[in-house]
């Protein structure tokens, strides 16, 4: 299997807030001391933001900058309506390995779950139409799911395929089975090359609310396009992750120049 790999621009968090005050600042070393001297509770908690304005005697606004800017360096993170937490580590996301989530995440001994939120036949829209390259308005299967580790929502991914090479899909397992499994054992379609596309964006309103985060908060994108045996492009999936959650690496031999 081969994989095409464009530019890839990773979130930075040098650029995504302005320069910190030193009130804010010093706080944000306050707080990274906390976090090396306490144990976290069992579920990664961080006190109320009550409990840390009145430790460190600050405002509330100081304090959210201090902790927007741990949030933005991957160290915290927050959940709607939950509070802070502190960052579990990242997964390792090994674009050439290709492995199926579930695969990918039990491999490095995490527990892995997926919720489906929605599955619909729908007309591709341009932007799909091109990417699979098949007529604007041609049948394709829309899949929308969520998927957690270790409990903690990190991943929102709409799949779109061809409905030409997998009539019925929707009627299997979409929880529990890797869809490149269903392709390879219910309709005889394997993986034989994938293009990537890597770039750090904002989580949507749609997105945030199935990760419990706030809209538009920082997000990485994996857009990938598969390739059947035959060349043809049979599905195209836009993964959404919480910035925090993935690190991307790929390992490959250089080329020998001539």
């Amino acid at each position: 299997m081969t994989t095409t790999l464009p530019h890839a621009t990773p979130f930075s968090a040098d650029n995504a807030l302005p320069r910190l005050t030193p009130p804010t600042s010093r706080l944000q070393q306050a707080l990274l001391g906390m976090l090396a001297e306490e144990a976290p509770s069992a579920t990664g908690r961080l006190p109320s933001e009550r409990q840390m304005m009145e430790r460190f005697s600050t405002t509330r606004i100081t304090l959210r900058e201090a902790l927007m800017q741990l949030e933005a360096e991957g160290r915290i993170y927050r959940e709607s309506r939950r509070g802070w937490f502190v960052s579990p580590p990242r997964l390792r996301y090994d674009l050439l390995a290709s492995l199926p989530f579930k695969e990918m995440v039990a491999s490095q001994q995490r527990c892995p779950e997926t919720e489906v939120l929605k599955a619909t036949q729908c007309p591709a829209q341009p932007k799909v139409a091109a990417r699979l390259g098949i007529l604007e308005g041609a049948p394709v299967f829309h899949i929308i799911r969520a998927r957690r580790i270790d409990g903690r929502p990190v991943l929102y991914v709409e799949h779109y395929l061809r409905a030409d090479c997998f009539p019925g899909i929707l009627a299997h397992d979409l929880v529990t089975c890797s869809l490149t499994e269903l392709y390879r054992s219910h309709y005889g379609i394997r993986i034989s090359r994938v293009s990537f596309e890597l770039c750090s964006t904002v989580l949507h309103c749609r997105a945030a609310e199935a990760l419990r985060a706030a809209s538009g908060g920082p997000a990485q994108r994996v857009t990938r396009i598969n390739y059947d045996q035959n060349g043809r492009a049979i599905d195209y999936d836009d993964e959404l992750w919480r910035h925090d959650a993935i690190e991307l690496t790929v390992s490959a031999a250089p080329q020998s120049s001539a």
